[in-house]
């Protein structure tokens, strides 16, 4: 996954996608990584019962992927998601929230602290696989039904919020640093579209349009593709369509 950062801690090496597993329930950790060791290109890297061992274990073993629970005892999913999205050294690290629900109330907050999607727990074997890997590469894990209901919450929950509102302003002010044309870009990525369907759309190759996408995440700050879009929702950009 691209990331914005400019630290100069090392991402991760070459080889296997390296997976957290973080849910409290210790049978379901044991099919999660029976069928993640399954995979060839991936491999389990460490478990973790709680929040507080997953940030733990997210320092020590520097994970590709985390796949989090949002409701664990004590730290929850949620607060362990932001204390790994705020460590600059782990800005190559991933978190990938597990629900029951597909749009959940934390869902929306999950996001907003770095997260960079959701998957239902009841999600088939290559869902959840492909879903390690799409986060790996840098994409939301956003389907159109779940970003529905997301953008719906977002509204919802940012009217009237003054710490919505402080961030609406900051994400405002660092759009203006974008070109023209990486706010087209930043448009469709709002729109879940992907870099072939963007480059399409726009007549331009999809590299062209994969150096936008980098260079509009280095310029807002945002970790993937996920946080793109929502930025672009919180600064106003893009506006859900009325059905």
């Amino acid at each position: 996954m691209t990331t914005s950062t400019t630290s100069t801690t090392a991402g991760p090496t070459a080889g296997p996608i390296r997976v957290l597993l973080a849910d409290d329930q210790a049978l379901l950790r044991s099919a999660f990584r029976v069928l993640v060791d399954s995979e060839p290109d991936m491999e389990v890297v460490g478990e973790a019962s709680d929040g507080a061992e997953a940030v733990r274990l997210a320092r020590s073993q520097r994970p590709d992927v985390v796949l989090m629970d949002i409701r664990m005892p004590g730290t929850d999913g949620l607060a362990a998601t932001r204390e790994i999205s705020a460590d600059p050294e782990l800005a190559h690290v991933h978190v990938v929230m597990l629900t029951t629900f597909e749009v959940d109330e934390y869902v929306v907050q999950s996001l907003r602290a770095g997260a960079s999607g959701f998957l239902g727990k009841g999600a088939e074997p290559d869902e959840l696989l492909g879903a390690v890997r799409v986060a790996a590469a840098g994409d939301a894990l956003l389907s159109p039904a779940a970003t529905k209901g997301l953008i719906a919450k977002f509204l919802d929950q940012a009217e009237g919020h003054e710490d919505a509102e402080r961030s609406s302003g900051e994400h405002a002010e660092r759009l203006a640093t974008l070109t023209g044309r990486e706010r087209e870009v930043l448009v469709q990525v709002a729109g879940g579209h992907s870099n072939d369907e963007i480059a399409e759309r726009l007549e331009v190759s999809p590299l062209t349009v994969k150096t936008h996408v980098n260079r509009a995440m280095a310029k807002l700050g945002a970790r993937d593709r996920a946080q793109l879009v929502v930025i672009a929702y919180e600064s106003g950009l893009v506006r859900p369509r009325a059905d």
